[in-house]
């Protein structure tokens, strides 16, 4: 079960050694301790998507839901002033589109989860040291998520979603230079700016799981 943000706490770091090629500072390890306990790989809308018993409907609910948060990732690298990443998540947007049209899902963002996915990410985007907190926690995850999601529609979906539907998560499930690079900017910063990226972080990480709630929990 996810924890409150509100009742985080400094517990045993998440390992990312495995995926990200770097050395851990006590600031990364306070992160990872946060992500670890909203793990989105261990949320059940994702472990059933591993094991194919999500239904496809739900699937398409996921692409429609989550759309908005995924175009809105450029502007965190905007703020960070990192152009080219910025414009690597504006084609990561065009992707997620093919994934939405392989599950022929075109309904609009309508959860309350989902909305506060969305409203924490512009917000957090709009300053540096909450888009590093933010992005962080969202870039970490990615490459074991995406991996995860990758092998579970090539298993159990690949009838509806094909190759080209599937190219949002092959790209996200070999990067691990964005979270190398999120790192060393947070050991730059001042302990002042680094409180506020461990608070974005910790509410990022909330409102991500969250978001899958809204979309796993419909009765």
């Amino acid at each position: 079960m996810a924890t409150d943000p509100n009742q985080v706490l400094l517990s045993t770091p998440i390992n990312h050694a495995a995926e990200v090629p770097y050395a851990m500072s006590n600031r990364i390890d306070e992160l990872d301790a946060i992500v670890r306990q909203f793990d989105l790989n261990e949320h059940p809308f994702y472990t059933e998507w591993r094991a194919g018993t999500l239904p496809i409907e739900r699937l398409a609910e996921y692409a429609d839901e989550w759309a908005p948060f995924i175009s809105v990732v450029d502007a965190g690298w905007d703020r960070l002033g990192y152009a080219e990443y910025a414009a690597e998540e504006r084609e990561h947007d065009a992707l997620w589109s093919q994934f939405r049209t392989a599950l022929g899902a075109s309904g609009e963002m309508a959860r309350p989860q989902s909305k506060t996915l969305l409203a924490v990410g512009e917000q957090a985007f709009a300053s540096v040291p909450e888009s590093l907190g933010a992005l962080y926690s969202f870039e970490v995850q990615q490459p074991v998520t995406a991996s995860s999601k990758l092998a579970g529609l090539r298993e159990h979906y690949a009838g509806t979603v094909g190759a080209e539907g599937q190219r949002y998560f092959e790209e996200h499930a070999v990067e691990t230079d964005e979270p190398a690079m999120l790192a060393s900017l947070i050991e730059g910063l001042s302990d002042g700016d680094f409180a506020r990226a461990k608070t974005a972080c910790a509410i990022f990480s909330a409102a991500a799981w969250g978001a899958l709630d809204g979309v796993y929990y419909t009765d």
